[in-house]
């Protein structure tokens, strides 16, 4: 078996996690790979083979994303894009996406005797449509179009599904969030947690100028659409995909929400459902 480890190297006690991977034996070979420009930071791995990123993840079983759930979250839309699986480890405070804790890598052996699942997430395909042309992105979590300017300030957004009107809002922002990104920041903003089995959209209001504002789920075959509503600037709207990228949105443009395609492959060696892990990482720890 044939491993991609995509470590995140800002993670405190990613170094000792990943020389403590590529030390282990186990009862069938496997191969760990690492992307050659990460050598220098890894200078007593033995037994690793490095090479271009786009070669070893193409030839890999399966990627092993090291860090938080940001991590899993970049590294699960790459391994989408191959038609590959990601396991998670977490180093970060929450974990939410992960499948192993970093006191856990004996559980890697699961990857060969086949004691494991692959859970299908839906990712979202987001297109920013102006006259010049299109662009396009994959969200695991969540795109957020938001306000730039002053803290006083609000938006204006024409919302639309299949072309028929859904509302005009007044507000900070709204989030388009998939099943899994319900946990994230639609959360935060008063968003419904969602089985991450569904297949739908969520659309969450950021301080909406509104008492009646509330968020709302849709099918996923549907298509979401956004724009600066008739008679507002349009000035000052920000889009945002999973907190990685951050793109000016003009007058006349709009941005189209869709499922994508092709859905990222989780590895779930803990044979944890959502439900355990919503009680371990979120309920529970609320309580503490």
């Amino acid at each position: 078996m044939q491993l991609l480890l995509m470590p995140n190297l800002s993670k405190e006690g990613v170094h000792t996690c990943v020389n403590r991977l590529t030390a282990m034996r186990f009862r069938e070979p496997v191969a760990f790979l690492m992307d050659e420009r990460l050598k220098g930071e890894f200078p007593g791995c033995e037994g690793v083979e490095w090479g271009p990123f786009e070669s070893l993840i193409a030839r890999c079983d399966a990627c092993i994303a090291i860090g938080g759930d940001g991590t899993i979250i970049h590294s699960g839309k790459s391994a989408a894009c191959r038609h590959k699986p990601v396991l998670g480890i977490n180093l970060g405070r929450l974990g939410f996406l992960a499948t192993l804790e970093s006191d856990q890598l004996e559980k890697l052996e699961g990857l060969l005797t086949g004691d494991y699942t692959v859970e299908e997430r839906m990712l979202l395909q987001v297109t920013l449509c102006s006259p010049d042309g299109t662009r396009q992105w994959l969200a695991m979590n969540d795109a957020v179009l938001s306000k730039g300017g002053p803290l006083t300030q609000i938006i204006e957004l024409d919302v639309r599904c299949g072309g028929q009107p859904v509302g005009t809002y007044r507000a900070d922002g709204l989030i388009f969030s998939t099943p899994t990104g319900s946990t994230a920041y639609a959360m935060s903003a008063g968003g419904p947690i969602v089985d991450p089995a569904m297949q739908c959209i969520c659309l969450t209001p950021l301080s909406s100028h509104s008492l009646f504002s509330r968020p709302i789920l849709f099918d996923a075959s549907g298509v979401l659409t956004a724009c600066p509503a008739p008679g507002s600037t349009g000035k000052g709207i920000y889009l945002t995909i999973d907190g990685e990228e951050t793109v000016p949105v003009g007058p006349g443009e709009t941005v189209r929400f869709e499922r994508s395609e092709i859905p990222v492959k989780l590895i779930n060696l803990t044979g944890k459902s959502f439900t355990d892990v919503l009680n371990e990482k979120l309920i529970w720890r609320s309580r503490k």
